[in-house]
């Protein structure tokens, strides 16, 4: 069985603890925890500067590890205890990128589903690969240039893993990563005991006997193994990763709303086990100053981080046609950094460009309007919008002067079938949206891939979530 969804929940831990005054205080405890240079020199924010790109952002990483980060094997009761299978230590299973904007004290916080179809070095694939692929090379080189000392080699490979990581990152998303953080198995086990236990909500009741879930509907704390399986389950959801990634982000906003508004960290026994747990399984950019960046939180309210998933085209993507079974998370490049940009306010002003009318021929109320303003996003001035005769199938309409803009529009929402007509008026562009579109603006939150209608998930309060 192959283990997923490990949740960045130590990392997260760091980002609340510091931004307390208590934590803020106690930093020093954790001057001991591992260090990697993730960070490309001379790139890392001095302390007290605002980035260029007008957000302090920060990677956190989930790796599949059966090791803590000094490399020491887990123990085997906690492993059975956690249902960890056939180990899987060169996969990430959860990226979250964490903006916090110039002058402000809020998060916004945004998730890159780990089978994200991507560009990087070596050939397209899912994002997920890119530590594996970073570290494989940066192995095979080392050994190359004559190295045997094999803890060498794995150290030097997995500082290379993690650059690639944060690369893979940034050319998706266009932000630039200003500090990284990693964590595992050991550290999600250990946080979330540490706090005791996490409140979350289902919709209804859940059971999945791969990642040991066992659920009632409602609100409940959960902590230890039964919190990963929260976070792991997949197979019985119904829009999978999607909803699994759902799951990620509840977890982490009930986590930061403990932490931050009921005093938790004012316990100098839940104090202590955090700083054993964060030094025992996180690894952080060895430029991160942790005493600045408290400093920059101080003050963070409970309800101060929103979370969401980037756009996303196509959550079943199909791209090998040796392998018609296999499948990605497909999306737009281009719409992903618009997004990223948008959450700090700094979206591009789009450029002039051909009418776009949008037609809904299913049964998703409001999918017209929200396409409508994916496009206009992408530069493609608004037109009419309303509902059309039912059809499965979607299509995309355009006079032969708008070929071109026309394909295009098609390739934006997911690789619609085009068809060139007379009928259409000059300067516009006809998009007709059949009951089976699942393209951008399929969701409310920036066109992800979650059920439309779902609200924002916070650290405000309560999140109820399949």
């Amino acid at each position: 069985m192959r283990i997923a969804g490990k949740i960045v929940v130590s990392a997260l831990a760091l980002v609340v603890f510091t931004g307390t005054a208590y934590g803020y205080t106690t930093l020093s405890s954790l001057d001991d925890v591992t260090r990697s240079s993730v960070i490309d020199a001379g790139k890392e924010p001095a302390p007290g500067e605002q980035p260029a790109d007008g957000s302090l952002d920060i990677l956190l990483v989930g790796r599949d590890s059966r090791t803590d980060q000094q490399g020491n094997p887990l123990p085997p009761d906690v492993l059975r205890e956690l249902r960890a299978g056939p180990n899987g230590d060169d996969l990430t299973d959860t990226l979250i990128v964490l903006r916090i904007p110039n002058g402000q004290q809020a998060v916004k916080a945004f998730s890159i589903p780990r089978d994200t179809y991507v560009s990087m070095p070596g050939g397209k694939g899912k994002i997920n690969a890119a530590y594996g692929r970073a570290k494989a090379v940066e192995a095979q080189k080392l050994r190359a240039a004559g190295e045997t000392d094999q803890d060498k080699i794995e150290q030097e490979s997995l500082t290379a893993a993690r650059r690639g990581t944060r690369q893979a990152v940034e050319d998706l998303t266009g932000a630039t990563i200003d500090h990284f953080a990693e964590v595992n198995l050991l550290s999600f086990y250990e946080i979330s005991r540490a706090v005791g236990g996490v409140e979350v909500c289902l919709k209804a009741p859940s059971v999945d006997r791969d990642s040991g879930a066992n659920f009632p509907a409602g609100p409940q704390k959960i902590s230890g193994a039964a919190a990963l399986a929260f976070v792991r389950e997949r197979k019985p959801l119904p829009h999978g990763d999607i909803d699994r990634v759902r799951r990620q982000q509840v977890f982490l906003a009930s986590l930061a709303h403990q932490v931050l508004s009921a005093g938790t960290l004012s316990n100098p026994g839940t104090i202590g086990d955090l700083i054993d747990a964060v030094k025992k399984s996180v690894v952080l950019d060895d430029s991160w100053n942790l005493l600045d960046f408290a400093g920059r939180l101080r003050g963070i309210s409970g309800g101060g981080i929103q979370f969401a998933t980037i756009p996303i085209v196509n959550p079943d993507y199909r791209y090998s046609k040796s392998d018609p079974r296999a499948t990605a998370v497909q999306v737009d490049p281009a719409q992903v950094k618009a997004f990223a940009a948008g959450l700090i306010g700094a979206a591009p002003a789009p450029s002039a460009g051909p009418v776009v009318d949008v037609s809904n021929a299913g049964d998703s109320a409001g999918l017209a309007s929200r396409v409508a303003e994916v496009l206009k996003d992408k530069g493609f001035a608004s037109g009419k919008t309303g509902n059309t005769t039912p059809r499965r199938t979607s299509l995309v309409r355009y006079g032969p002067a708008l070929a071109t803009q026309g394909a295009a529009v098609a390739k934006l929402l997911g690789g619609l079938a085009t068809a060139e007509s007379a009928d259409v008026p000059p300067g516009h562009i006809e998009v007709v949206l059949g009951e089976v579109y699942a393209g951008p603006g399929t969701s409310t939150g920036g066109g992800g891939a979650a059920p439309a209608g779902d609200p924002p998930i916070t650290s405000a309060g309560q999140n109820c979530v399949d």
